[in-house]
């Protein structure tokens, strides 16, 4: 019936793990929890408690195989025709979380769960993180759906039939952090799969400080531009808000004047982003300046 599929590295996913499979238990469905570390080095130890729970199975890799390698993995290691993907990083707080997928798993679908954010995390080393996901990322189904249905694809939480899995899969050619999971809801649009969002958010525990939020914003814009330039993806430009502007100014020749102006004001921006009342606006400001700024080295 359902295989639950958590990617892990450098997390405590114990927790997680066994309230999953309390919850799942009380389904009284045929399900396996897989959790893979991914080339780890911190609570292997921790985690290998998981593997004592009925029907789990934790599989240690020695080396780091990639955000997309380790969740194909995954889907090939399952036995049952629906997969649940969910991020190490999460914490459950729906008492009937899996009950709610369960309900999905007689079709070829793709489920999106949500996301949701601790409201009561005030500590200002995480604004940034904080602030975008709650203002971008913890959107109710119906907001989601009123965004576009295929606009909305995360990753983080989600359920798919293994059959329409298989048409897609992730890209294993990208590197490094960020849009694989874009890419993944490229296809799915694509292929027009039916598509579900749902409210059974996951709260997001794992957060970044401010600036390795920002490091981390620039490997993944650089990797968006990359994936652009390969022209294997027609579609990207219309489902980045990013492309999009930053093609806007291309066409105007402003993409030289944009440049200069990330490194002008590179640390004005940095300033307020690493506060602790950052703008979205200005986060926005930067990525499409950091990308003019790399379009022009490249």
């Amino acid at each position: 019936m359902l295989s639950i599929l958590i990617p892990t590295y450098n997390y405590n996913v114990t927790h997680l793990a066994e309230e999953l499979h309390r919850q799942a238990m009380n389904t009284y469905v045929d399900f396996e929890i897989l959790v893979m570390e991914d080339g780890s080095t911190q609570f292997v130890d921790e985690n290998k408690a998981v593997a004592d729970l009925k029907y789990c199975k934790y599989t240690i890799l020695t080396k780091n195989i990639g955000r997309s390698a380790i969740r194909n993995r995954l889907a090939d290691d399952a036995r049952f025709n629906h997969l649940l993907f969910l991020d190490c990083d999460s914490e459950v707080i729906m008492p009937h979380f899996i009950e709610k997928y369960i309900a999905f798993c007689k079709e070829n679908s793709v489920v999106v769960g949500g996301t949701a954010y601790d409201t009561g995390n005030k500590n200002p080393k995480y604004s940034l993180r904080l602030k975008y996901g709650r203002l971008r990322e913890a959107k109710s189904a119906l907001e989601r759906e009123k965004d576009g249905l295929y606009s909305h694809f995360s990753a983080f939480n989600f359920l798919i039939s293994k059959s329409t899995f298989n048409q897609i899969r992730f890209d294993e050619d990208i590197q490094g952090y960020g849009h694989e999971d874009t890419l993944f809801g490229h296809k799915i649009a694509e292929l027009k799969c039916i598509m579900h969002h749902i409210d059974n958010p996951l709260l997001h525990r794992g957060l970044d400080e401010n600036d390795i939020f920002i490091r981390k914003t620039e490997e993944s814009t650089r990797n968006l531009y990359i994936l652009y330039l390969t022209g294997k993806y027609p579609s990207l430009e219309k489902q980045s808000k990013l492309l999009f502007k930053f093609n806007q100014f291309k066409k105007k020749n402003f993409v030289c004047v944009l440049a200069a102006l990330f490194t002008a004001l590179q640390p004005v921006l940095m300033s307020n982003l690493t506060s602790s009342a950052p703008s979205l606006r200005l986060y926005d400001l930067y990525k499409l300046l950091f990308l003019a700024k790399i379009s022009r080295s490249k």
